[in-house]
């Protein structure tokens, strides 16, 4: 298994977090550890991730001199090609020739190999990334997006070639609504 260093910083804040919590004075008599407390430092852990994972891929965009947009929910994308077909609607079932592939450039999965990928958008169980993305398209586009990790694959990853907490680039091309 390849575990990046970006993973091992970011397992090490939250094995450092949890450390400090567990640590006490053993003189002292217990107390209930107040669930709103551990809430609340869970929360600024969190923040925290988000906004490290934020940078990382600023800086990766920065890099390849892309001008991306950004939608309110953190998706990242960048039009390669306008179509002329219809958008996708929720409900929709879409087809879509894609790469996924991490910042470091490792290809994780493509349709060239894999064929050709079908969902129903907003409706099957699928990166919620992909979901905002093909709302954004029309039949023909080609459009880089980079999904930040909690729209992508989470803190697990995909148990197979995405690894926890890592951000996916996708490049998609909307080929069928249906």
């Amino acid at each position: 298994m390849n575990i990046s260093p970006s993973f091992m910083g970011r397992a090490g804040v939250g094995l450092l977090f949890f450390h400090f919590l567990s640590c006490g004075n053993e003189s002292a008599p217990k107390k209930q550890n107040d669930p709103s407390q551990f809430k609340q430092a869970l929360e600024k852990v969190n923040k925290y991730e988000v906004e490290k994972e934020s940078d990382e891929i600023t800086q990766y965009i920065a890099h390849h001199n892309w001008q991306m947009e950004k939608t309110g929910t953190g998706l990242r994308y960048l039009f390669l090609a306008k179509g002329k077909g219809v958008q996708p609607h929720s409900g929709d079932f879409v087809k879509v020739n894609y790469k996924i592939s991490l910042l470091d450039g490792t290809e994780c999965y493509s349709s060239d190999t894999e064929g050709a990928r079908e969902f129903k958008v907003e409706g099957d169980d699928i990166e919620s990334g992909l979901h905002e993305a093909v709302l954004l398209m029309h039949i023909g586009d080609k459009v880089k997006f980079i999904l930040p990790s909690y729209m992508a694959h989470g803190v697990h990853g995909d148990d197979a070639k995405i690894p926890a907490l890592s951000a996916i680039v996708v490049d998609l091309e909307l080929l069928e609504v249906k």
